[in-house]
């Protein structure tokens, strides 16, 4: 049994493909994110939630791969801020354990160059979600790119593969301060890493037993 089966939501969201959602997370608090179908990256981004509508300070791929000297936390590892303050911690993972925080949020000018114009991305769900809850952000930090699998051949070359994401796999973390998190099931679908076909995630918010 994990450990966020063992209470029941206080929040659940359905995102459907290739859109997002934010909410807002409580320090001590639970967010689970669940890939009902299997082979889907969900896009998570989490800011630090001080009562500005303007939010500034956020989790930093970089910085966290700097404080855990990892490409990924491990789990009871924390995810930190620019500032190196711990905002998110890694508690829990049903999957196959490969997540990427290398590979920038999908945006319009990435889809141009991919030969469509017209397409959602997860930097507009990112805007998009936030302005819900009237909050705007001045540019979308890098993303922890759940169950995407990017990996570093021996050259340095990265590959894109499908997410290995089993159906029902979950992620799990404590929220170490009040934040905003938004989650993005990507649109991505002209590269192989949702297998051509975005799905749908779930998103849930729990007090931690």
């Amino acid at each position: 049994m994990t450990l966020s089966s063992q209470a029941q939501p206080l929040v659940t969201r359905l995102v459907p493909a290739r859109h997002g959602t934010a909410v807002r997370v409580r320090a001590g608090q639970l967010v689970r994110v669940t890939d009902p179908f299997g082979g889907q990256v969900g896009d998570l981004f989490a800011f630090v939630d001080d009562g500005a509508r303007r939010l500034t300070a956020h989790l930093s791929a970089a910085h966290t791969r700097g404080h855990t000297s990892r490409l990924f936390p491990a789990v009871g590892e924390d995810f930190v801020t620019a500032a190196r303050t711990p905002v998110l911690g890694l508690v829990d993972d049903t999957s196959p354990g490969r997540h990427d925080m290398l590979i920038p949020a999908c945006d319009p000018e990435r889809y141009r160059l991919l030969g469509a114009r017209e397409h959602r991305s997860c930097v507009a769900n990112v805007h998009e979600a936030l302005s819900e809850l009237d909050l705007v952000v001045d540019s979308v930090p890098q993303p922890v790119n759940l169950f995407m699998n990017i990996p570093v051949g021996a050259s340095g070359a990265l590959s894109w593969l499908p997410a290995p994401s089993r159906r029902g796999d979950t992620v799990t973390f404590v929220s170490h301060l009040d934040v905003v998190v938004v989650l993005s099931a990507c649109p991505q679908d002209l590269v192989g890493i949702n297998a051509g076909a975005p799905t749908d995630l779930l998103l849930d918010v729990l007090d931690r037993p």
